[in-house]
């Protein structure tokens, strides 16, 4: 048998400040706020989202730095060159590295390395954000479609996706950068490079993303708030892009931070390959290339080498911590 609680004289049984303070501790929590909550937790994905953060103001600001802290990527510094000797290498240790050149310079014409690596970013950033956008976009379109669908509609789309995943793009990109004239399309030089490295990359791999959300659409058609939009009348593009599209956002993201990294190593593979960005403009990938005729001299490749793998490394660990925060069943 309990014992009731005794009331002193003067106060109320139920306080409406204290109800008040308790309903605001007892407060929920969005989607978002408890990804993120997750997310802050998760050193490493943070880790690499600084980097990420650190690898965009490089980018934008290339200009800037490279004018405070270096030379013109394409400014030769003859005077730091080996030409008596033969050797063509940089004079001094480690590639002629100084506080005026921090990475050293090139050898043969002794372009500064660290303002060649500065603005390389900002080309294999460009062309691996909006080739992410454009698959994302196609991607989407045409999973969300074909899950919700399906029927006819779904065979189409996904034989369509089979027949894309099982091109061989490397070897298209090769065919089609090598017959493109320096002007086409009202446009021309890297511009028109880029537009065109863009289209290849981002137009080829929409099917990894489509096949994502197609698998997602087909699970959430069924679910309750689809059939209480279709019950209330609902059309169809109503409830795709009202209904379903907000709920796809999460898979959306990880898969677009996760192909992103992708990009990359694909443009600088191709820059690598010599029908990328045509010299004399800066690139990770053509530095490398570039840098194979001087093997003796390691320093010339370390350093576009160690952007890529450290701008690759970031983007996989932040999208790993962005997909558990997401989706812990995911782990």
């Amino acid at each position: 048998m309990t014992t009731p609680l005794e009331v002193e004289p003067g106060s109320s049984a139920a306080d409406p400040e204290a109800v008040l303070a308790g309903a605001r501790r007892i407060e929920g929590r969005s989607l978002s706020q408890i990804a993120w909550s997750r997310l802050k937790r998760d050193r490493v994905a943070i880790a690499g989202g600084v980097v990420i953060v650190v690898l965009i103001l490089v980018a934008i600001f290339a200009p800037l730095i490279v004018k405070l802290l270096g030379h013109p990527p394409n400014e030769f510094h003859q005077d730091l060159i080996d030409t008596k000797g033969g050797t063509l290498a940089p004079i001094g240790r480690f590639g002629a590295m100084s506080w005026d050149h921090l990475f050293g310079v090139e050898p043969v014409n002794g372009r500064d390395i660290f303002s060649r690596v500065v603005y390389g970013s900002r080309i294999s950033l460009l062309i691996a954000f909006f080739a992410t956008l454009l698959s994302v976009a196609i991607g989407t379109t045409m999973g969300i479609i074909a899950g919700y669908f399906g029927g006819w509609v779904d065979a189409v789309i996904s034989r369509l996706m089979d027949i894309f995943l099982a091109f061989p793009l490397l070897v298209f990109a090769i065919a089609l950068a090598g017959v493109i004239p320096d002007d086409a399309f009202g446009m021309q030089g890297d511009t028109l490079r880029i537009m065109l490295l863009i289209f290849i990359i981002g137009f080829f791999n929409w099917p990894y993303i489509g096949r994502i959300i197609r698998g997602q659409t087909l699970s959430l058609r069924e679910r309750e708030f689809v059939d209480a939009a279709r019950s209330l009348g609902a059309r169809r593009p109503y409830i795709l892009i009202t209904e379903l599209l907000p709920n796809l956002i999460a898979p959306i993201l990880v898969y677009a931070t996760l192909l992103i990294p992708t990009n990359i190593l694909f443009e600088a593979a191709l820059s690598f390959l010599g029908v990328g960005i045509r010299p004399p403009t800066a690139t990770w990938g053509g530095m490398l290339s570039d840098a194979v005729a001087f093997y003796t001299m390691p320093h010339f490749m370390l350093w576009p080498g160690l952007a890529i793998f450290v701008t690759v490394l970031a983007f996989n660990l932040f999208g790993d911590g962005l997909r558990d925060a997401l989706d812990p069943r995911a782990r």
